[in-house]
């Protein structure tokens, strides 16, 4: 179980950052010597930060007994190099579960990093290399998701290419940590909010809004010119782009309450209602607007949209009508029904880490379940080779063909 701490350091650590995955390895053949630019097996290629890299793909569903019950992965789950020995680029975690294996015939990179910002951040004493949507080069073999997808679809048939990135630009890690600390250090009686501080409101002016659209159009741009680099008309491939989901319920539909230490110690979201409200209400739109305008301002023809906001809506992270395993009876990941009755989000962890599989930034990242529903909605969303927009949602319940939640493309 989680344990309360009163050193904000060690809290500071646990928060994971929403961004740019890891990469997964390649799914699929290697191409003939002709594979290029509308010749060969189709592959889609999936760039931008942890919400389409694949973070806490490992954990299918959330416990406090142990985590052997909800390891759906194993400890290589986000390997990606040629070997499955090691990951390509450290802390990127391109996990198995990523939306971008679609199968059915059509092939996939993951060339995502989490973490990641519209823009490359080259290493520090401090955190690893972070490749974004640009063409970074220091010509020792690091270099930006934009150089990367140039250099791939030279040799590939490259249909679609997804991207998520933008929630980093605004500090999404920054605002999870500060509204945690809030919670955790202030009492119900007199509640410190963190949509008021003045760090945090800051990120959501006028200006900065207009700052991060304008980044994540010219990652767009950037994609664009990657793909005319390697040989391709822009309207022989698709730029499907993707929006943020949302990771947690409104205070309403939080299981837990938020007096005490219950919330985090057992739930893993320790957070204000009136906190949780306007993550919902602006955090989530906000970034999801700034994705939205950047298509429009980027001036694209061949873009479509992917709505996943809604796409974990009823298995989010604390939300009343799932559960831990043991909270809903359940053996494990494995067990029949599993997938209905446990969340799709994993649990905001601190110390629970030390001396354990879990790793800090796989926190308030969709896990196997949320992932695979991802992947649904991803396949629905490429339509057989004639991309098309639209907003994804839960379905029926159980398990299609492909092992993933049944999702719908509305």
């Amino acid at each position: 179980m989680l344990e309360r701490t009163t050193r904000p350091v060690r809290i500071a650590v646990a928060i994971a950052v929403l961004g740019a995955g890891g990469v997964v390895s390649t799914i699929g053949a290697s191409p003939a010597a002709a594979d290029g630019p509308g010749v060969g097996t189709p592959w889609v290629v999936s760039v931008g930060d942890s919400a389409i890299s694949g973070e806490a793909g490992r954990w299918a569903g959330n416990t406090n007994n142990g985590p052997s019950l909800v390891d759906a992965g194993g400890s290589n789950a986000y390997w990606d190099n040629a070997g499955r020995t090691a990951e390509q680029i450290r802390g990127c975690h391109r996990s198995e579960s990523a939306a971008v294996h679609i199968g059915g015939g059509v092939s996939s990179l993951n060339l995502a990093c989490s973490g990641a910002r519209t823009y490359t951040q080259p290493f520090d004493p401090d955190s690893d290399f972070k490749p974004g949507i640009d063409f970074y080069n220091d010509g020792a073999g690091h270099i930006g998701q934009a150089r990367a997808l140039q250099d791939f679809a030279g040799t590939h048939n490259v249909r679609m290419v997804s991207v998520l990135i933008g929630a980093n630009d605004y500090g999404f890690a920054d605002i999870l940590q500060t509204c945690f600390l809030n919670w955790y250090t202030s009492p119900s009686w007199w509640p410190n909010y963190c949509n008021d501080d003045s760090d945090i409101r800051s990120r959501f002016t006028a200006s900065n809004i207009e700052a991060k659209t304008e980044a994540i159009k010219g990652a767009l741009l950037n994609i664009r010119q990657a793909m005319s680099a390697a040989g391709y008309a822009e309207g022989s491939y698709t730029i499907m782009v993707h929006t943020y989901w949302s990771p947690v319920p409104s205070g309403a539909g939080n299981r837990y309450p938020q007096t005490g230490y219950t919330r985090q110690s057992v739930g893993g979201c320790g957070m204000w209602n009136r906190d949780a409200d306007w993550a919902n209400n602006t955090v989530v739109p906000t970034f999801n607007n700034s994705v939205r305008n950047a298509v429009t301002r980027s001036g694209l023809t061949n873009t479509r949209i992917l709505d996943l906001q809604s796409s974990l809506n009823g298995r989010r992270l604390c939300e009343t009508g799932v559960g831990l395993l043991e909270e809903q009876g359940v053996a494990s990941w494995t067990s029949a029904g599993a997938v209905d009755r446990t969340e799709w989000v994993n649990q905001l962890r601190t110390t629970s880490t030390i001396g354990s599989p879990y790793q800090i930034q796989e926190s308030v990242h969709a896990n196997h379940w949320g992932q695979m529903a991802m992947r649904n909605c991803m396949r629905l969303a490429y339509n057989n080779g004639a991309p098309r927009s639209g907003r994804c949602v839960r379905s029926t319940t159980g398990l299609n063909s492909f092992g993933e939640p049944r999702m719908a493309l509305q």
